[in-house]
């Protein structure tokens, strides 16, 4: 049964964020050394593990998309200017903000290349041909695919309103579909960037919607202290870590074989442990979410609740910052300790400063969210704390904005 009823804001979903950004920063940290550049280091395992197991950031982020949308308007009628105000929202918050980053972007591409004022015309068909395919710089992708998403979700949405066994079925079938595509793709289209389509990514969409209709049944497996919960479900969630470590080790270990030793096994080995270690670790993330908000000092809270609401405008602008800290690598040897604390100290400035660009830029220039996407309410002229309560419309606007 469809009703007008407002959820109510979740502020664990913005420390949720949080781990998922910290989760992009360390893979985007150590992209370059856990690719060739350091195979030959004593510490290569380590910086391969970096690399591997926070592959959960992005797809974490996907399935917090959908949940989050559902979350919102599962309840609600599907009506003429329901859309009509979720695309505007869309359209100001998201794809100003894309179209911007991917022209910035591309252009300082091009300027390093010494190709910004050669064959204009050209240029400005590639430039097009990427912003359509998410590929204006490499983590653009990202935001691409949600809006594929968007596109879809007013569909999505009336068919899951329209039965429970749409919504029963969702997961498997997101699931079934995704796996559809990959073989489809392996064997037979051989797109090489299926990671800029959002097909590839539908079992997380899927599994969003399914606990965000299902949420006020199975947010008691996780809130409440750990005393009152009952044996079936302290067994659950120590299971669900239990497969998720696994999974994320085998994950990595799969690709550090296949990185040091060049044992290179059939590709959906690698799309499997990916999916299985991914799809495990937004449930981890969820439950750790609520667990840091209930348990976590307050200093902590606060310090991931702001980062979760900066999240998405960090998510765009870090790798500038990274790729300029990666020019001030001297003859650093990759064999060395100091290196290992290199790759950790770009993720550290990139998060740094890009916290403190942002940060600044939502809180003095009011048309900020041209570039950067919604303003956190705690940042806004007037506003509060970052764990103060937010007004009704604001409140369904920063819970659905952003990463």
């Amino acid at each position: 049964m469809v009703n007008a009823a407002k959820q109510q804001r979740l502020p664990q979903l913005d420390i949720f964020r949080a781990l998922a950004i910290i989760g992009v920063l360390h893979v985007h940290a150590s992209s370059f050394a856990a690719g060739e550049l350091a195979l030959s280091s004593p510490y290569y395992y380590w910086l391969n593990w970096m690399n591997i197991f926070f592959k959960f950031g992005t797809p974490s982020f996907i399935f917090l998309s959908s949940f989050v949308l559902f979350y919102n308007y599962y309840g609600r009628p599907v009506t003429r200017g329901l859309i009509g105000s979720f695309y505007r929202r869309r359209l100001k918050y998201i794809l100003l903000p894309y179209l911007l980053a991917s022209a910035g972007y591309y252009a300082l591409t091009l300027y390093i290349n010494g190709e910004l004022l050669q064959h204009p015309s050209e240029n400005i068909l590639s430039f097009l041909r990427a912003l359509f395919t998410g590929s204006a710089y490499a983590h653009l992708y990202f935001v691409f695919i949600s809006i594929q998403f968007y596109v879809l979700f007013p569909l999505l949405l009336k068919l899951l309103q329209s039965s429970r066994q749409w919504v029963r079925w969702s997961f498997p079938l997101g699931l079934a579909l995704q796996w559809g595509f990959i073989f489809w793709n392996k064997y037979q289209l051989h797109i090489v960037e299926k990671g800029s389509l959002a097909i590839s990514y539908l079992a997380y969409y899927m599994l969003g919607a399914f606990i965000a209709v299902h949420f006020a049944e199975i947010k008691k497996w996780f809130t409440g202290p750990r005393i009152q919960k009952s044996a079936v479900q302290k067994r659950c969630i120590l299971l669900l870590l239990i497969l998720w470590l696994a999974a994320a080790f085998a994950h990595v270990q799969l690709w550090y074989k296949a990185r040091h030793y060049g044992d290179w096994v059939d590709s959906l080995w690698y799309e499997l442990l990916w999916n299985v270690h991914t799809l495990l670790s937004a449930l981890v993330l969820l439950v750790a979410a609520f667990w840091i908000y209930r348990k976590a000092p307050q200093r902590l809270v606060a310090w991931l609740t702001r980062l979760g609401e900066l999240s998405f405008a960090v998510y765009l602008i870090h790798p500038l910052f990274l790729a300029v800290y990666r020019l001030l690598q001297s003859k650093l040897q990759t064999d060395s300790l100091l290196y290992v604390g290199y790759v950790y100290g770009g993720l550290v400035i990139a998060l740094a400063v890009s916290w403190l660009i942002t940060q600044w830029t939502f809180r003095h220039i009011r048309i900020s969210w041209v570039a950067l996407g919604n303003v956190p309410r705690s940042l806004a002229p007037g506003g509060k704390p970052a764990l103060g309560g937010m007004g009704s419309r604001v409140r369904e606007e920063a819970q659905e904005s952003g990463v």
